[in-house]
């Protein structure tokens, strides 16, 4: 007996297959093997077609099947992961209007800062934890004035993953926490945020109906699963956002917990058991995948847009000879901490939040001709990366949450000895790195809603642990590189981009 699970992310279609009584994956494949390209129509927009998520949702399902042999009869449920905060528009038809506008597109920004002074930032944050900010119900918004034609036809809204479930089953649904990540989810009435939707001017029928994010939410349907290979009938069962799915996969589920993932953007999130929130909004706050009225669990999540997608870019532009990146960080490794006074910023990918919604762009700063060469630039990135995270990290601390002990997955950029090593050190945490993926974390889960394991918590044992990091002694070299880098990220934010 088998699971399927999917992560929708905005590189690749990652696609899990799960022995049901094991919980040990058979395999994991990804489509396509390139990662998939954005849509920038202007600066700060990043859009994507729906359409081409499901055509790879489809040839990774093919692959998977082919790959690992199992008759797709034997599979019995499917659960999805996907990109958090996208917007996508369909009609009565199920045809989608436009591209999704995804999580780092920023055009909605002055229309959600606009909603905080309208509403009252109290307000927002007593009932639903957060401002409107750059989310979803800011972007739908933004469609409403600036394209009414395709407003004027929505039927219904859609996160990414609401709409992969809807090409499986055929049926239109979300969940609360799915309707909190687009700050549409009032924590104090427990229900759809009539706050917000009466602020936009939205009605209440744009958004589906919300379900438990386990439970049955639909059976694959015929055409699905002629277009994918999966046995018509099975149940899709278990729907999130891609940082509570990577939490729940680490079994980060409780208060206290701590789950961290280095992808196209940086996430660290931390589980509280009461609502709580940041009264700058420079993290935010949302239902966990076991969050519940009677028992409280709010995912705090701090987001760093530009992460993997700057290690990407040098990788693309400073590479020779198609490097991977097990050579980039050889060569990263072979550079001191503090990589001889290069300083990176990687904040080249929009808007940050941790940083009060500003776009300051990227940054090198010291770069001597005559001393620095790749290895020096791949060990500023790394460290410019993991600077960021201490940064947002130390934000978290403010607000009461324990950094001293983080779980994080084997697919990103915790690989890095340079990157989780940097971070261990500045911030005095152990870390330990867990052989999982959102996928697999995800098809595990589908297997609670239909009887397969007594709780999210059971479907995540036996995560095996293939590394730890302990920090080091305080102070020295790592120190004063973050020193530099902070100072360089200060005077930056004071001047503004382009101002030198």
């Amino acid at each position: 007996m088998y699971l399927i699970g999917y992560d929708i992310g905005s590189s690749s279609i990652k696609t899990a297959l799960v022995d049901a009584q094991s919980g040990l994956q058979l395999a994991v494949v990804q489509s396509p093997e390139a990662e998939m390209g954005m849509l920038a129509p202007q600066p700060g927009w990043a859009e994507q077609h729906p359409e081409d998520w499901w055509d790879n949702v489809c040839l990774a399902t093919r692959k998977l099947l082919g790959l690992t042999g199992v008759k797709p009869e034997m599979i019995k449920a499917v659960g999805i992961a996907y990109q958090m905060h996208g917007l996508v528009l369909v009609d009565e038809n199920q045809q989608v209007l436009r591209p999704s506008i995804i999580w780092c597109d920023s055009r909605a920004i002055a229309i959600g800062e606009a909603a905080r002074a309208a509403i009252g930032q109290e307000q927002c944050f007593r009932q639903m934890l957060n401002t409107p900010g750059n989310f979803t119900a800011s972007k739908l918004k933004w469609v409403k004035d600036n394209e009414p034609d395709v407003y004027r036809r929505i039927h219904k809204i859609l996160l990414p993953g609401d709409y992969i479930a809807m090409r499986l089953t055929g049926e239109i649904r979300t969940t609360p926490s799915g309707l909190s990540e687009g700050i549409l989810w009032d924590f104090e009435n427990h229900a759809p945020a009539k706050l917000a939707l009466e602020h936009f001017g939205f009605d209440m029928d744009l958004l589906p109906e919300a379900v438990p994010t386990f439970s049955h939410q639909g059976k694959v349907s015929a055409a699905a699963a002629e277009a994918t290979g999966l046995p018509a009938g099975i149940e899709v069962s278990y729907r999130a956002g891609d940082q509570p799915n990577n939490a729940l996969s680490l079994n980060v589920l409780e208060a206290g917990e701590v789950a961290a993932t280095g992808g196209t953007s940086g996430v660290v999130y931390g589980v509280a058991g009461r609502p709580l929130y940041d009264p700058e909004s420079r993290v935010n706050a949302f239902a966990h995948v076991n969050h519940s009225a009677e028992k409280p669990s709010i995912g705090i999540l701090l987001c760093i847009n530009g992460a993997g997608i700057q290690y990407r870019w040098a990788r693309q532009h400073l590479g020779q000879d198609g490097i991977s990146y097990a050579g980039m960080e050889r060569l990263a490794a072979s550079v001191p901490p503090g990589a001889d006074g290069l300083c990176i910023l990687p904040f080249g990918n929009g808007a940050e939040r941790m940083l009060g919604n500003k776009a300051p762009g990227a940054q090198v700063s010291n770069l001597q001709f005559n001393r620095h060469g790749r290895a020096h630039f791949f060990r500023a990135a790394l460290e410019g990366i993991a600077f960021s995270f201490v940064y947002g990290m130390n934000i978290l601390k403010e607000m009461g949450l324990g950094v001293e002990f983080i779980r994080v997955g084997n697919d990103n950029l915790f690989q890095s000895s340079v990157f989780s090593t940097t971070i261990s050190n500045l911030m005095g945490s152990r870390i330990e790195v867990i052989e999982t993926t959102g996928a697999v974390g995800a098809a595990r889960a589908a297997g609670v809603a239909v009887g397969l394991y007594a709780s999210a918590r059971e479907a995540m044992q036996g995560n095996k642990v293939v590394q730890r990091y302990e920090p080091a002694e305080p102070g020295g070299d790592y120190e004063e590189a973050y020193g530099r880098w902070l100072n360089s990220l200060e005077q930056l934010l004071r001047s503004g981009p382009g101002s030198r």
